[in-house]
């Protein structure tokens, strides 16, 4: 179980190197694929690579009193106990005021014999110069990783929040 502590940890240290080009779209389902580079702690030189996809569905206008309705299907407990900490802390979570269910699939994993600084630097270069305009590279916390995915998660959400409203006005759904 993490402590409060732990979840300022992995905010504070985790990291979008590339951030998606594309944004949460507003009436359909966003699928951003990651890839999360961590330090395992144990292991002199090595890095973790986790990869997959984060699915984001169609945002939907809700009150802050719906935050405990956030799905998190396919994480675990630790992710759980942040999103009760975030429905706890409204004012870090004053973002959500719509709600989207996230998903995580596709998850692969890898540990690879090379320093993080190098490990970052390769990745960003091939994420950089692809063509997936939903590709996205982290750098985080190994044993909070989840919530290394929650924070970018919530970082796509503040990005995307102004021209999803903007388009919900223009539609006359507000």
């Amino acid at each position: 179980m993490f402590q409060e502590h732990d979840f300022h940890y992995a905010m504070e240290n985790t990291r979008i190197v590339v951030p998606p080009r594309s944004a949460i779209e507003t009436f359909g389902t966003t699928r951003f694929h990651f890839s999360l580079v961590t330090e395992p702690l144990d292991e002199v030189e090595t890095v973790r690579i986790r990869s997959g996809t984060i699915e984001a569905e169609r945002p939907r206008i809700l009150s802050p009193v719906h935050f405990r309705k956030v799905l998190l299907e396919g994480f675990g407990n630790e992710a759980r106990d942040f999103a009760d900490w975030l429905e706890a802390n409204p004012d870090a979570a004053r973002v959500l005021r719509y709600g989207f269910q996230f998903r995580k699939t596709d998850l692969t994993e890898k540990l690879v014999k090379e320093p993080m600084d190098e490990a970052v630097e390769r990745l960003r270069e091939e994420i950089s110069t692809g063509d997936d305009p939903f590709g996205a590279l982290i750098a985080g916390v190994d044993d909070v990783w989840e919530v290394c995915l929650l924070k970018f998660s919530m970082e796509m959400i503040q990005r995307s929040a102004g021209d999803n409203v903007a388009e919900w006005k223009r539609r006359g759904l507000t």
